[in-house]
């Protein structure tokens, strides 16, 4: 099955409903409702795509509801549906644009995602006050909240545990059906710690509680601990951060940065439609941007700077280039990380086609093998053998000196 028709099979009957709102708001050239998804109720996501909503709401009449959605999967599939119009997502969109983790199996694969605006902001993880494991040196035995159908949360926690050279194997990983329950489960003793923002809800809460919250350290002078964390998560870099539930200001943790929440659609989405949603961000901007402490981080000299997951959207880059924010390294990395979707949805094709034959061929030496046996490993095994699994050519760091080639 090839991946194009792959995502309209999905969509299904169900692009009417994009078509039913996609009519223009008064005084401005955006839809009259849209649907947009995010992390769950209590995040940082939420509340930042609430934020904008109502923004919208207000200056241009537009009426937005936001789908919350604890586990990666459930913030992509609407998009992937086109119920929803744009996704405010975490490293999900990573997984999904190169059809790994929980996106490689066949009903998923390479999704062809564009961002819109991106901010950088930071997070990492949280143990109660004095405990013994807030030196990121120090994290074997911890109890670790895990989320299933996740991997933003989950790959980016392993990577955590890589700076001391540790895997799940060393730790207590505890799994949970969404990302907003880890809350409870950390105010009752049940997990010493999760990944979060420290801008969200859900940390400030825990910061208020009897036993608080101490950040975990990341030493960034500890090099070969960040190529540990940048070979599983290449998009953390290191952050010193004083602003935020648990922090003092003068005193910074040194915690991650990386984008979230990233305003994600597909790249089939209409370039004027992007190009409006994108001006309207920008000319809303006063009206949202201290609805927390990382809201000022949408402005789009800085949420519209490369790098981040995906490439970004034309219409969002036709607008960036009017209000000269986009730079000649912004096209270039932009164009890089592009074709390197292009180069990963065609071998997705490629590997699917050969995977078809060899089935085939074992058919007619009488072994059967059932639809999707094996897919996963087939996948990944073809990745390595075409060059696409080398991190070096993945790799999403802060600077423009390295390009995604």
């Amino acid at each position: 099955m090839k991946l194009g028709k792959h995502i309209w099979s999905l969509a299904g009957g169900v692009a009417t409903a994009a078509v039913l709102a996609s009519g223009v708001a008064q005084g401005a050239n955006l839809p009259k409702t849209m649907i947009w998804t995010s992390y769950d109720f209590g995040s940082a996501g939420f509340a930042q795509a609430s934020g904008v909503a109502n923004a919208f709401k207000k200056k241009f009449g537009t009426r937005i509801r936001i789908v919350p959605s604890g586990t990666g999967i459930g913030r992509m599939l609407p998009v992937t549906q086109r119920k929803a119009h744009y996704g405010f997502l975490a490293t999900e969109t990573f997984f999904a644009a190169e059809g790994t983790y929980d996106f490689a199996v066949q009903q998923w694969g390479p999704q062809n995602l564009r961002i819109v605006l991106a901010p950088p902001t930071d997070t990492g993880l949280t143990v109660p006050k004095g405990s013994k494991y807030a030196d990121g040196h120090n994290l074997k035995g911890i109890r670790l909240g895990y989320v299933k159908g996740n991997p933003s949360v989950n790959v980016k926690t392993d990577a955590l545990l890589a700076f001391a050279g540790l895997t799940r194997a060393d730790i207590t990983p505890v799994w949970f059906g969404g990302y907003g329950v880890m809350k409870g489960a950390r105010l009752t003793g049940k997990i010493d710690g999760f990944l979060m923002s420290p801008f969200s809800g859900i940390t400030r809460e825990l910061e208020a509680s009897p036993d608080g919250i101490e950040w975990v350290q990341f030493d960034p002078a500890d090099k070969a601990g960040w190529d540990r964390i940048k070979k599983i998560a290449p998009m953390y870099s290191p952050s010193a951060a004083d602003s935020g539930a648990g922090m003092e200001k003068g005193k910074p943790v040194n915690i991650v940065e990386f984008r979230y929440p990233m305003m994600v659609t597909y790249a089939d989405r209409s370039e004027a439609e992007v190009y409006e949603i994108t001006k309207a961000m920008d000319e809303a901007f006063d009206m949202y941007k201290n609805v927390n402490a990382t809201m000022p981080n949408w402005n789009i000299k800085k949420s519209g700077k490369t790098p981040a997951d995906v490439a970004w959207h034309p219409g969002s880059v036709k607008y960036l280039k009017e209000k000269g924010v986009w730079s000649a390294d912004d096209e270039k990395w932009n164009q890089a990380r592009a074709a390197r979707q292009d180069k990963v949805i065609e071998e997705w094709n490629n590997a699917m086609d050969a995977y078809n034959d060899m089935r085939a061929a074992e058919r007619e030496k009488g072994n059967k093998i059932k639809a999707g046996k094996g897919w996963v490993e087939y996948w990944m095994a073809h990745r390595k053998k075409v060059g696409i699994e080398d991190r070096k050519s993945t790799r999403l760091n802060s600077s423009h000196t390295q390009h995604l080639v």
